[in-house]
């Protein structure tokens, strides 16, 4: 249901509210600070008969619109309908704990008057005063601190990027079981043919789990998803192979966490992070190694379940930040 139209749309951003809409709150208030915020159609997507959404908040979009969706037990399903029912050729996914600054959304659509299938941001830490924090973005989204390359590059962050919409749609209705892992999505689209990059200016603060024990549970779905959607087509001879080798993954990821660690520099020069990451990535690699051999159980369900109401996995300092709706008030202000 549209409350206004404006021809001239650039982006669709697309916005998953797991329940209430001042669960989405913060990262709306970014949006509304963008510099190109008429040329942006926000799609949120709800399974809730009735999102109340507060009066005239999103009046100053280009176009807004709600896809209703039977349930959120896959986030990657909900982002492939919302890609779907998209109007703009420019499709850029957010999270609700990955806030972007207000030139983001220009900058990207900049960039995509490129050659590019996709382009990712440049990602910094919301949330910068613990180990556990820095350990889990040097996971997630390592390569893309302080990005130095401008050229091609063969990943771009997940969850986080932005994509021309004709090349995502041309993946047809494998397009939700590929945005699983998206690095399986991007897998598939240079295969044939297509083309990454990371727009340096486009900065997004993404907030990560502060507490250890959350974030052990995150890393092993998030590791048997990841294999799982990886070896969808494979073969078992494939599946043993890669299942056998999984030991080996931790020490190989620790080594490029630490090259990304040196080049973030002193913000993220911490006594044992390093201790820290590696603990967390023998328990991805576990979660891996399930993957490949008994496929994703409930890890879809689990990982969606862990992805909203992030404060439930902060440190008691972090959780005494604006959020909801005091925080797109005090955003806005």
């Amino acid at each position: 249901m549209s409350r206004h139209t404006e021809p001239d749309l650039r982006l669709s951003v697309v916005v998953i509210v797991p329940d209430r809409f001042e669960t989405v709150a913060r990262i709306v208030a970014h949006l509304l600070v963008q510099t190109v915020r008429e040329r942006l159609e926000i799609v949120l997507v709800s399974c809730e008969e009735r999102l109340a959404i507060p009066p005239g908040v999103m009046a100053a979009f280009g176009a807004w619109s709600i896809v209703r969706v039977d349930g959120l037990t896959s986030t990657a399903a909900a982002r492939a309908a919302a890609t779907r029912a998209a109007r703009a050729p420019l499709v850029a996914f957010v999270e609700d704990h990955c806030f972007p600054t207000p030139t983001w959304a220009d900058a990207l659509i900049v960039a995509h008057e490129g050659p590019w299938a996709g382009i990712g941001p440049a990602v910094f830490n919301a949330n910068p005063v613990t180990r556990v924090s820095w350990a889990n973005l040097l996971i997630e989204y390592g390569p893309w601190l302080a990005p130095e390359n401008v050229g091609e590059w063969p990943h771009i962050p997940g969850h986080n990027s932005c994509y021309k919409r004709d090349v995502l749609l041309s993946c047809g209705d494998r397009l939700g079981s590929l945005m699983e892992a998206e690095s399986v999505l991007q897998w598939t689209l240079q295969r044939s043919g297509h083309r990454f990059t990371i727009e340096p200016s486009a900065h997004t603060r993404h907030e990560n789990f502060s507490r250890f024990v959350p974030s052990l549970r995150l890393r092993f779905h998030g590791g048997r998803l990841f294999a799982a959607s990886r070896a969808m087509s494979w073969t078992t001879a494939q599946r043993l192979l890669y299942a056998l080798a999984s030991p080996l993954i931790p020490f190989v990821r620790l080594s490029r966490a630490h090259r990304d660690r040196r080049r973030v520099g002193s913000a993220a020069d911490k006594h044992g992070l390093l201790m820290i990451t590696f603990v967390l990535l023998v328990t991805d690699a576990a979660g891996e190694l399930f993957g490949y051999v008994t496929g994703a159980g409930d890890s879809s369900e689990r990982t969606a379940a862990l992805e909203f109401h992030r404060e439930r996995f902060l440190t008691d300092s972090e959780r005494l930040q604006p959020r909801g709706t005091s925080a797109l008030a005090a955003e806005r202000a």
